[in-house]
C-alpha cells in the first residue's frame, strides 16, 4: 500500500562554482570541510547534500559552448546540490542568507573561486524509472555515478506543464529504457533570491519561463553519451515546448579526497 510520506522535497540549493587556478585543492578541502556542512546543512530544514565534478572529460562533453550558464564551457567544474523540506523555503531562505553574512564576517568563506551559476530552485515534479525507484527526496543520498544537467527555457505560448508532458510522454520511456538513460529525473523552476544576498552571487534573467533538469545516472555519463545526452538539445528544441540552453555532465566527487582536483582543466 503507498503511504504518504511526511518528508518532501521544496526547494533544491543549485550552486555551481569554479576555484581559481592553483587554488582548487584549497577550495575542495575547505568547501567539504567547512561550507557544505556549516553554510548549508546545519540549518533548519535542510536534510540532505550532496557534491559533483565536471572534470575536463566531462567539460568536453558539454554544449552549447554559447549559454547563459556559464561564461566558458570550462567553467563551472564543481556543482553542489542541497535539499530543503517542503514548507520551509522562507524560512530557510532567511537562515542561510544571514548565515552566509556571518561566514564573511568571521572569516570562514573562501575569496578565491567564482560563482558561475547559484540559484534556488521550486521542485516540481520527478519521474522515476520503476515505481518503487529512488523517489527524489533520496536522490543526494544514493550515490548516483553520474548527474547530467539539462537546462532550457519555455518557448512562446508554452508552459511547464508541456514541458512536463513531453518528458514524460515523449523522452523518458525510451530514454528510461536505454543503456545510457537516467534511473531518475528531476525538474525544477527559479526562485527569487533575497535582495539582500550575496552580491557575488549573479542573477537570472527569464526566470519564469526556465527550468533545470536533474537526471541522475547509475553509470557514468560518457556511457552512451554520443547515443543519448548528446541529442538531447536537438530534441527538446524540435518538441516546440522549449528552446536548450545546457547540458552538462558531471561526476560524483569523493569526499575526504583530493580525487579530481587534478582533472579540472
Amino acid at each position: 500500500m503507498a503511504r504518504d510520506y511526511v518528508i518532501k522535497l521544496g526547494t533544491m540549493l543549485f550552486t555551481m562554482v569554479e576555484p581559481h587556478k592553483g587554488h582548487e585543492v584549497e577550495y575542495n578541502r575547505w568547501y567539504e570541510r567547512d561550507h557544505f556542512y556549516g553554510g548549508v546543512l546545519t540549518g533548519a530544514w535542510s536534510f540532505a547534500g550532496d557534491r559533483f565534478v565536471a572534470t575536463k572529460a566531462m567539460k568536453n562533453l558539454r554544449y552549447p559552448a554559447e549559454t547563459p550558464m556559464t561564461p566558458d564551457p570550462m567553467t563551472g567544474s564543481y556543482l553542489a546540490l542541497y535539499w530543503v523540506l517542503a514548507g520551509h523555503h522562507d524560512e530557510w531562505n532567511r537562515w542561510s542568507v544571514d548565515t552566509v553574512k556571518t561566514l564573511h564576517a568571521t572569516g570562514r568563506m573562501f575569496p578565491e573561486r567564482t560563482h558561475i551559476h547559484t540559484l534556488l530552485y521550486d521542485f516540481g515534479w520527478s519521474i522515476q524509472n520503476e515505481l518503487w525507484g529512488t523517489p527524489a527526496e533520496l536522490a543526494l543520498d544514493r550515490n548516483y555515478s553520474g548527474l547530467v544537467v539539462n537546462v532550457g527555457e519555455l518557448a512562446d505560448g508554452a508552459t511547464h506543464a508541456d514541458l512536463e508532458n513531453w518528458t514524460r510522454e515523449t523522452w523518458a520511456p525510451s530514454a528510461m529504457a536505454s543503456q545510457w538513460g537516467p534511473d531518475l529525473i528531476l525538474n525544477a523552476t527559479p526562485l527569487p533570491l533575497l535582495d539582500d544576498a550575496p552580491p557575488d552571487v549573479p542573477r537570472t534573467a527569464n526566470a519564469d519561463r526556465r527550468f533545470v533538469q536533474l537526471h541522475f545516472l547509475d553509470h557514468t555519463p560518457d556511457h552512451g553519451w554520443a547515443d543519448g545526452y548528446a541529442k538531447y538539445g536537438d530534441q527538446l528544441n524540435a518538441s516546440g515546448v522549449a528552446t536548450h540552453l545546457w547540458t552538462s555532465p558531471f561526476i560524483q566527487t569523493v569526499f575526504g579526497t583530493d580525487t579530481y582536483t587534478d582533472q579540472l582543466w
